[in-house]
Parts: C-alpha cells; structure tokens; sequence
C-alpha cells in the first residue's frame, strides 16, 4: 500500500513519517520545501514538492497512491483568510482528487477543539462540532463537515481522528501550552496526546477495515491540569491562580472509549508523567 503523507515536515508530520516508514509501506510526502524534508528522503520517503492549492502538484502527488493521510494544515501566524484556504478550501479539494483516483484509504487529521466547551462531561465523536470563533478550529471543523459530505455523498473512503493537545519528541509545544495555562485556574485541565501515540492512532486508521465515516478522539488516559503544567514547565505561580473562576471543567476532555474498542488503540504514554519518566519529552 502506497500511502501519501501530506505536512509531512510539520510537528505532526515530521515524527509521524519517521514511524509510518518502520512499518515497511511505501510513502510518498507532499511537501513545499525540499530542504526541510530530505531527512525523510534519506529514511526512504518518496518526495513531491508542490502546494495543497495546485491541482496539478495534487495529481503528480497521488498517482498511484492507495492511502492519504492528511496533516497538512495552516495553525498559527496566518491570516484567518489563509487558515480558511489551507485547511478547509485545499483539504476538499485534496480528497477530490484522492476519490478521482480511487484511494481506499482517507485519513484526516483534525482536533478536539472542534467540539466547544459546555458539554458537561468527555466529548463524544457523535457530539455536533461546536467550535469556538477562532479560524483554527472553525476551518477544521468545516473541513471535516465537507469531508463527511464527499463520503456519504460519493463514498470518500474517510476516517477522521481528532487530535487531542500534541506533545513530545523535542515538540516545544508543551512549553507553549504556558501561553493559556498561565491565566487559567490552576485546576483547568488540559487533555494531552504524545507524538508516539498519535502515530499509533494514524497508522491504526489507515489499516482498519469496515471503518469509512468513523471520527475518532485520540488523547491520552490523564488529562493536566494548568497547575501540572506550570510544574513541568518548572513556572511560577501566579499569586491570584488559586481564586481564579472555572467555567467548564469538561471544555477540551474527550472520551476514547471508541478508539479503543474498535481499533484497539492503548496509550504508549498513558500520562505525561510516563512519557517524562521515559525521556520522552
């Protein structure tokens, strides 16, 4: 199975690609700087440079591919325009083209923070997406609306997991969940997800059969809390943390119990204390 891995340089990529290749498939990567992903040519990766926006770079890119993985997304430091196009307007155009040319495998990665706060308990993957009125969350949450369209409508072979916070293998996003947990009431929780484990997550989508249509929340057992974040990250503490107001304390906590019933998904890193204790980080 030949699979096409598209952000491949990307955090989620760049350590994902790395463990898609020690499974012994064919991968072949989309990517707009060849600099930055020769390192995976050197691991055996096929590389096409070109853009999710350009038709033809889409079509050289999935000749012969049997399995996309989509990871390419537009985050932070763009426009909400250039979020929009990104990861809603390219990642339809993307599965367009993958349904042309009969890939049996569309793996879409999104986020959990396409569900919103005021639940009252976990997110489950039937909950309607409620996403708050950021560009991130709301294209990604549009995206995976069209998406489902396509595989009702014309049999999109899709299989969507909503990642929970990313962490792990040199990935400094930890250390930027200060960014928030600094103004948060120390016992807000964050629900976390390590690079290893978002692997597992991917790679087990891409090989479950009978599965098209199926979201999937992928995090890990022992969601944080802003206090244990501040701890790792060796921060202090805020004097007025303590009196600080909770709204939700289920906004961004999902539920994996359909991971691992139906594609066996069991966490490497159960916690962040077992991937820290592992030299993880």
């Amino acid at each position: 199975m030949t699979i096409l891995v598209t952000g491949a340089t990307g955090r989620v990529g760049s350590r994902f690609v790395p463990r898609l290749l020690q499974q012994a498939e064919p991968v072949r990567v989309l990517v707009r700087d060849l600099g930055r992903a020769e390192f995976l040519g050197r691991l055996g990766a096929q590389i096409v440079v070109g853009d999710l926006r350009d038709t033809g770079t889409l079509d050289d890119a999935l000749k012969d591919v049997d399995a996309v993985v989509h990871l390419g997304a537009a985050f932070r430091g763009v426009s909400d325009e250039e979020a929009a196009a990104i990861n809603h307007t390219a990642t339809v155009k993307l599965a367009e083209s993958a349904l042309r040319v009969g890939v049996t495998r569309f793996v879409y990665a999104s986020t959990t923070l396409v569900y919103g706060p005021g639940r009252g308990r976990p997110a489950l993957e039937a909950d309607e997406p409620a996403p708050p009125a950021r560009a991130y969350p709301t294209s990604k949450a549009a995206a995976e609306k069209a998406l489902l369209q396509l595989h009702q409508a014309e049999g999109l072979p899709l299989r969507i997991a909503r990642l929970a916070f990313v962490y792990g293998d040199g990935d400094p996003h930890l250390a930027e969940s200060l960014l928030w947990a600094r103004d948060w009431p120390l016992h807000q929780r964050l629900h976390l997800v390590h690079h290893a484990d978002v692997g597992q997550a991917l790679i087990r989508a891409i090989r479950a059969n009978g599965v098209d249509g199926q979201v999937f929340n992928v995090a890990d057992d022992a969601p944080v809390t802003a206090l244990e974040l501040l701890n790792l990250n060796g921060e202090p503490i805020a004097e007025d943390a303590a009196s600080r107001t909770l709204g939700d304390p289920w906004e961004g906590i999902a539920d994996t119990s359909k991971i691992r019933r139906e594609l066996g998904f069991r966490p490497v890193y159960p916690t962040v204390y077992t991937a820290k204790d592992a030299g993880a980080f």
